[in-house]
């Protein structure tokens, strides 16, 4: 894994992949609203941020089990 710990997602989507990195809990200064389920990240929660290859100003904050649920389901729905 490289340096700035983001782990390359490419085979995720058709749409080009994603880079996913986690926020551990003492950087997580910033409330935030999970799209998987509409849930709020609260600081100092844990959590994940994906940023998709094809629109990076996309970059969105997920609860860590959101988005493994959503790998689970994209790489199903193929």
């Amino acid at each position: 894994m490289p340096d700035h710990g983001w782990v390359d997602d490419s085979g995720l989507s058709d749409s080009g992949g994603f880079d996913v990195a986690p926020v551990q809990a003492y950087q997580a200064n910033k409330t935030y609203r999970c799209p998987g389920c509409n849930h709020e990240i609260r600081i100092g929660e844990h959590h994940t941020v994906v940023v998709p290859h094809s629109d990076p100003n996309s970059r969105r904050h997920w609860h860590s089990a959101c988005w493994r649920g959503e790998q689970r389901r994209s790489k199903g729905a193929r």
